[in-house]
């Protein structure tokens, strides 16, 4: 395991054969998540690491290179991925933060594979039901929190209140939130609102400890009015992938309005910083990856596609739930709501 520095900073250890771009990208990332005083355990095939390192400016940053022989590929099951790829970067990833060489994972490459890595290897937080993914979006205002985006396709209203407390935690201590507003989401905003599961989680969520402002319509994820909007993965994942269609296709239309005519190319110009800082603050790159809530351990999951600023962003995004204890917060805040947190898991299912 060479290393070229050392340091007491949280060790985040980083899939580098993970997402389209492989280590072309991350390497690149990572030495510079590295040179903000972020240890480094880069993960991947050792020889096609360190050519890539080579071409970086390294000397004397904490990055380690540890060797996996194996690749997770975007379209292996994680099941597969979990028995037939043992030595596959992203396990090996995981296995470093158990064996306590690493404190958090960061990887962009099979989401499946890196869900079911983190569950099995790392494990759930004792008391959570089910681990959830956050994405996080952007607003008129703050980011949102969007909870579960994908993690559990079916969940009870013991799942959905949980991801509520997880979410809360993550907010407070990743985005310094002080006091985040919590919604549910429903096809109306009055109580009673929704199916089965969304009533009864209005209600688990009701006499929390949390700031639950109660049911949000989709078309208040985007407002900026609430901090947290609670969903089973099913419904998250619809909404995230649309709200990243619908983002896409906008910019496509402006775009080719813009160059319609003279006047609107005049008009481009002069408005071009206003276009760019809503380039910025719609790019998915700025929050970098989607935490999976709920492990031992800390997770992040980031797009396939994303670029060396995403994956510098998830890098960042995992050190700070390392050094702000978020991990410890929860399993506070699991103990404080002990009276609804319900049935085992087994129980539950």
């Amino acid at each position: 395991m060479p290393s070229t520095g050392a340091t007491s900073a949280p060790r985040i250890a980083v899939d580098a054969m993970g997402g389209d771009f492989g280590p072309q990208v991350v390497v690149p990332a990572a030495v510079e998540a590295a040179r903000e005083g972020i240890a480094i355990a880069l993960v991947g095939d050792e020889a096609v690491v360190n050519a890539e390192l080579a071409g970086c400016d390294a000397e004397g940053l904490d990055i380690r290179v540890v060797h996996a022989s194996q690749v997770v590929e975007m379209d292996d099951k994680p099941a597969d991925a979990l028995r037939r790829k043992k030595d596959s970067s992203i396990q090996v990833a995981c296995r470093l933060v158990k064996d306590g060489e690493a404190h958090g994972v960061v990887s962009a490459g099979n989401s499946g594979a890196t869900v079911a890595c983190g569950m099995f290897v790392l494990g759930r937080i004792k008391g959570v039901q089910r681990p959830a993914l956050a994405g996080i979006l952007p607003t008129e205002k703050n980011p949102v929190v969007l909870i579960d985006v994908g993690a559990n396709v079916d969940s009870k209203p013991q799942h959905l209140f949980q991801f509520g407390l997880m979410a809360d935690v993550f907010a407070r201590d990743v985005l310094g939130l002080d006091k985040p507003s919590v919604g549910i989401l429903s096809i109306g905003e009055e109580e009673g609102k929704g199916n089965a599961a969304v009533r009864e989680a209005f209600d688990l969520l009701k006499k929390s400890q949390l700031r639950f402002i109660g049911n949000v319509e989709g078309r208040d994820i985007f407002t900026g009015e609430v901090d947290i909007v609670v969903c089973d993965g099913f419904v998250g994942n619809v909404a995230l992938k649309l709200s990243e269609g619908l983002a896409t296709s906008l910019g496509r239309i402006l775009k080719d309005e813009l160059k319609s005519s003279w006047l609107s190319k005049l008009g481009t110009l002069l408005s071009m910083r206003a276009f760019k800082r809503f380039r910025k603050v719609t790019d998915y790159a700025e929050y970098g990856g989607a935490p999976l809530l709920g492990l031992k351990d800390i997770v992040l999951v980031a797009h396939g596609k994303s670029n060396q600023l995403a994956m510098v962003n998830c890098i960042r995004m995992a050190a700070t739930s390392v050094r702000n204890r978020a991990h410890e917060h929860l399993v506070e805040k699991l103990a404080d709501h002990q009276g609804l947190n319900g049935k085992s898991e087994k129980s539950a299912a």
